[in-house]
């Protein structure tokens, strides 16, 4: 049986959930301090700020209570704790994210290029998610609850849907695991008029080299697209895409494939470094619209960005 997600025992502070660590059931272990456990796990944050937050009553056990700078290292326990270095030196990302719908069941966000969906790396506080949570109108629907209901990247643009009600949140992710969502997206690439439209784009992606990156690979396709050319504008066209499957990159690695790499994309054909942010350049794909059946209503539903590209 697999075991369940731990709820966390402390509130959200500045909008963002504590991290949590599952510390391992190693009986050798017992008795030494939490403290050399941590600076081993995490041997890139110094050990003055481990001890630091021990001290200040900043790292507590899964009933929330603070854990001493003394604390011994418990086989099988969690402790919690918050990112705030890492929050402290983010950056502001200076574009802003517009609610387009709010319902019993679901928020629908426009979300701008170059602001991640949720918390990870070097992104905490500028996310969707933490926006999102910290909105004063929407402090009624327990900001805590909030999930995303599936992936948008980073440098991509427009609609993405989010839960707030624990009790129907399922319904919903069920609809994106069966397929049953139609997602729509436009892009700018190079015009290519050479090519039947519409093209049916199926090959096997995987993962590349470095992580972060998606590679085509010999084997059988596991990743569908459908490319229309939707207005020809001379020497970059503006390209209507369908992902019939939802594989990570896979609309940005099908254009490249085919000659035509999205404009300004920072990642395919030619890797850029990972800080090189130009926010006077953002890749030019946004997620125009999500159709769906609604699971309780039964009516279908469709949401639109309202940006252009």
């Amino acid at each position: 049986m697999a075991a369940m997600k731990k709820t966390a025992p402390l509130p959200l502070i500045d909008g963002i959930k504590p991290s949590y660590l599952h510390l391992p059931c190693d009986k050798k272990l017992h008795g030494t301090l939490l403290l050399d456990f941590l600076c081993r796990r995490f041997p890139y944050i110094g050990r003055e700020i481990w001890a630091g937050r021990l001290s200040d009553g900043h790292i507590f056990d899964e009933a929330g209570t603070p854990l001493a700078a003394d604390a011994a290292f418990r086989p099988g326990g969690t402790v919690y704790y918050y990112r705030e270095a890492i929050a402290a030196e983010e950056e502001p990302v200076p574009f802003q994210e517009h609610i387009l719908h709010i319902d019993e069941h679901l928020i629908v966000a426009d979300k701008p290029h170059f602001l991640p969906v949720i918390p990870g790396g070097r992104f905490l506080r500028e996310t969707l998610l933490t926006r999102l949570r910290l909105r004063p109108e929407l402090q009624h629907l327990n900001p805590e609850n909030f999930t995303p209901l599936h992936r948008l990247d980073k440098d991509t643009a427009g609609v993405i849907l989010f839960a707030h009600r624990p009790e129907s949140r399922r319904a919903y992710q069920t609809l994106f695991q069966s397929r049953a969502v139609e997602k729509t997206y436009e892009a700018l690439a190079p015009t290519r008029t050479d090519l039947a439209y519409p093209l049916h784009v199926r090959s096997r992606l995987e993962r590349g080299e470095p992580f972060y990156l998606t590679r085509q690979a010999e084997g059988e396709a596991n990743s569908h697209t459908i490319i229309e050319l939707a207005e020809n504008r001379g020497g970059h066209s503006l390209y209507r895409l369908r992902p019939v499957s939802g594989k990570k990159h896979q609309l940005r690695v099908h254009m490249a494939a085919l000659g035509m790499p999205l404009l300004n994309d920072p990642l395919y054909p030619d890797p850029q470094p990972a800080d090189c942010t130009d926010y006077a350049h953002p890749l030019k794909l946004l997620a125009r619209a999500i159709e769906f059946t609604d699971p309780f209503s039964g009516l279908k539903r469709r949401f639109e960005s309202t940006r252009a590209l």
